[in-house]
């Protein structure tokens, strides 16, 4: 009965230590809103540099918080890298 209340003990400490690890290593989403001045606005899972200036980088949440209209517009996700401008995706 010893044996197995020991080996039960084993069994939980390394489950959690191997929970523990798994939490740690779990990086933070990188997903981000760009924004640039002409009022385009996409998702991107990195940070780039952008040609020009204008560009507002935000954090993704920031999405669900903006009234949409004439002025700030939400762009598709685009495959690749490159940005918009006036509404066009230029690639890099």
């Amino acid at each position: 009965m010893l044996f197995l209340k020991t080996a039960l003990s084993a069994a939980a400490i390394t489950m959690f230590i191997a929970t523990g690890t798994l939490v740690a290593a779990t990086g933070a989403a990188s997903a981000r809103m760009v924004c640039n001045d002409s009022g385009d606005c996409w998702h991107t899972e990195s940070r780039y540099r952008y040609p020009g200036t204008g560009y507002v980088n935000h954090n993704d949440d920031w999405y669900f918080h903006q009234q949409w209209n004439d002025q700030r517009h939400y762009r598709d996700y685009h495959e690749g890298r490159g940005y918009y401008k006036s509404g066009i995706w230029i690639g890099f």
